[in-house]
């Protein structure tokens, strides 16, 4: 399951109340405050439906990466700076920054990937500020999760390290995916959107092979690509007919 790997870096959490309060999002991520349902599973959503790690399963992969990042940041910082940094809230608020972001979209069939929904009225920022505080989270993991987005300014070392980390992030998966999508550009005069080809084959390899099958062989990840969406062609063509 594709949350257990935010649910191990959770369980290394090492203050308690963090711990438990990041488990507890993690195991039911629900919002318990409204009424309203999402219509994507956490594991199927991207982080932006047209910006960085718009694939299926590109928020859980984004939101790893800013926590790894963040730890690595909070490191350097104390190393060079001498400053104190909390690392358990670092850990708990970069897993909790984005984790609401699957209630906001829904599959984008004709384009592909996903786009946003109509009939959601809040977006991922207020959602996770709203839900910890229904399930009575400490005021510091409020804090800073509020301020990772610019909800409030800075106060705490560890929400601006969560905030720089996934600037970082989201501009090189950005940078990853317009290198990839101008590589399957090409496809576009075999009839297929190229979101759709590049969520397909990040389904189907994952985005660190595609992009290593990329980088050692273009002509090769062309080819692949073309033959991707000849069968996206047919598996359509049956849809219709059906």
């Amino acid at each position: 399951m594709c949350i257990d790997v935010l649910r191990d870096m959770a369980k290394a959490i090492e203050k308690e109340s963090y711990r438990k309060t990041v488990l507890s999002i993690l195991s039911d991520p629900k919002l318990s405050f409204t009424e309203v349902k999402p219509l994507i599973e956490l594991c199927q959503a991207p982080a932006a439906p047209r910006k960085h790690h718009f694939f299926t399963g590109g928020l859980v992969l984004h939101t790893l990466s800013v926590a790894l990042i963040a730890k690595k940041l909070a490191e350097v910082f104390r190393d060079l700076y001498g400053v104190s940094i909390d690392d358990s809230l670092v850990v708990a608020t970069a897993l909790l920054h984005d984790i609401y972001k699957f209630y906001q979209y829904t599959p984008d069939p004709i384009n592909g990937g996903y786009r946003a929904r109509e009939d959601w009225y809040l977006s991922h920022d207020y959602a996770i500020v709203a839900e910890l505080a229904k399930r009575g989270a400490p005021d510091e993991l409020i804090r800073a999760v509020s301020e990772v987005h610019g909800l409030a300014p800075f106060s705490t070392i560890e929400g601006l390290v969560v905030h720089l980390a996934d600037s970082i992030d989201a501009r090189f998966g950005e940078y990853l995916q317009n290198e990839l999508l101008a590589k399957i550009k090409e496809v576009e005069r075999e009839g297929c959107a190229v979101h759709k080809v590049l969520d397909e084959l990040v389904k189907k390899r994952g985005l660190k092979t595609a992009v290593q099958l990329m980088q050692q062989d273009v002509e090769k990840f062309v080819i692949e690509l073309k033959e991707l969406c000849k069968q996206i062609l047919t598996t359509t063509q049956s849809n219709v007919k059906g």
